[in-house]
């Protein structure tokens, strides 16, 4: 017997181990089923990059603090049009190959399921703007070269155009973001600035966000700013950049204004939604262009949404309400859009109500009375499909839901709602499905047949 357990240890010390898996090149998402990557969770970006406006060149280091969530011998990252020169995990060199946006990373060693390792790729290239998407009705966005700078709007998957990422909202990390440019401009990013150092003729920014943030809502801005900052009644700390080309000989007064409307949205929506969600807001305001044309949106960047241009509350409102409904509480897949546009569209509504322009009842009348032939009323707003992400009728039809739900059973339960979903999913992520059961919950109701009518048909509503 003792002999027989000899030999089967012997053959077991010889047997190879387990063999390891190759990260998946895609999360599956069903709009973008190549966004992201499997076998690991991005924890924390490091990113210190350079960037010179004369030559559009960003060069530097991106730093990955990630975990493995499987044993790995090959795990890919999201890059494209940028020259890789090197990459590292844990410090030895690693071999990498490139395909389409995918960076392949085989470490020197297989990774163990719960590792926690970091990734550093070094550099350099010029980022490249994506344009013709349908997904964007034709408007460029990703980074974006301004004359003093760049400008980086990435939403929906134009983040890898200039830092390699786990690039879905479902995998979402710190930051901290290390910029140097030459010493003449300023940069403004996400979170709170740590340090702005002079060095020859550079400067280095640091800016870190402590809170989870999905890719697509970092930037990194640079130009000839004018900053200003102050505090909500609330106490959150607001910090705002505009490029003085954005109004001529106005500058200090758009300041004063995106300061001002600021301040205001966020504690009137702080008493809606319940208490801001990050440690700093504020606005960044660029005259950001291509080929002559000045870009027509804005992005709910993570605390310090970019305005291309100049805006109106009511649009501050939109991105300021993002901040707990998409970044806070992100989407699960893009499918859920709704969950960001409709409820960001909604805070309109509620806006145009507190400042006496106009009750939410007759903001959702307005919309309604869009004529139910109309190819508003074709979309269906829980799955709307990857090219129409971003129609109207996810923003309108969206907000319509929210208050046809108010209306339905009251204020009290309805806003109990919104403030017990935005606590429930604080800095993670959730779906249409996880919406659905908390209303049901919360309101005590069966919903299923609101929501059907709703979200998931493709026709106007008859009543709510």
């Amino acid at each position: 017997m003792r002999r027989t357990l000899v030999v089967i240890a012997a053959v077991l010390a010889l047997a190879p181990a387990a063999r390891a898996d190759v990260g998946a090149a895609g999360l599956g998402d069903p709009y973008f089923p190549r966004e992201g990557n499997g076998g690991y969770d991005a924890l924390h970006y490091d990113l210190a990059l350079s960037y010179g406006p004369r030559t559009n060149r960003l060069a530097g280091v991106a730093r990955i603090r990630a975990r493995a969530l499987a044993p790995l011998e090959r795990f890919d990252l999201d890059l494209k049009g940028l020259h890789v020169r090197s990459v590292r995990v844990d410090g030895a060199s690693a071999h990498f190959a490139r395909g389409g946006r995918e960076l392949r990373v085989t470490p020197a060693a297989p990774l163990a399921a719960g590792q926690v390792f970091t990734i550093a790729v070094r550099y350099r290239g010029v980022p490249r703007t994506i344009v013709g998407s349908p997904i964007a009705f034709g408007e460029p966005y990703g980074f974006l070269h301004t004359p003093d700078g760049e400008f980086v709007a990435a939403e929906p998957d134009g983040a890898y155009t200039w830092f390699p990422a786990n690039d879905h909202p479902s995998d979402k990390a710190t930051f901290t973001l290390r910029i140097t440019v030459p010493k003449r401009l300023r940069v403004v990013a996400n979170g709170r600035l740590v340090s702005a150092r002079t060095h020859g003729g550079r400067r280095t920014f640091v800016w870190k966000e402590d809170s989870p943030m999905a890719t697509y809502l970092a930037t990194a801005d640079s130009g000839h700013w004018l900053v200003r900052h102050g505090r909500t009644k609330g106490g959150v700390p607001v910090t705002v950049a505009v490029d003085p080309r954005v109004a001529p000989g106005r500058t200090r007064r758009t300041a004063r204004f995106f300061l001002r409307t600021t301040r205001r949205v966020v504690d009137y929506q702080s008493s809606v939604f319940g208490p801001y969600p990050f440690s700093t807001t504020g606005a960044i305001v660029d005259d950001a262009r291509f080929h002559g044309q000045r870009l027509g949106f804005s992005l709910e960047t993570q605390n310090r949404p970019v305005y291309s241009g100049l805006v109106d509350s009511l649009t501050i409102a939109h991105e300021l309400a993002h901040q707990w409904f998409g970044d806070s509480v992100s989407l699960a897949t893009w499918r859920d859009i709704w969950l960001n546009e409709g409820f960001a569209s909604f805070a309109e509504y509620l806006w145009l109500d507190h400042t006496h322009r106009q009750t939410a009842h007759d903001s959702f009348r307005a919309d309604y009375a869009v004529p139910a032939g109309s190819s508003f009323w074709k979309v269906t707003i829980a799955d709307p499909g990857r090219n129409l992400l971003f129609d109207g009728a996810v923003y309108r039809r969206g907000a319509m839901t929210l208050q046809a739900l108010r209306e339905k059973v009251g204020d009290g339960p309805f806003f109990t709602l919104l403030r017990t979903w935005v606590a429930q999913h604080r800095h993670a992520n959730a779906s249409t499905a996880d919406f659905v059961a908390l209303a049901e919950q919360v309101t005590g109701r069966d919903l299923d047949a609101f929501f059907r009518a709703w979200l998931y048909t493709a026709r106007k509503p008859r009543s709510w």
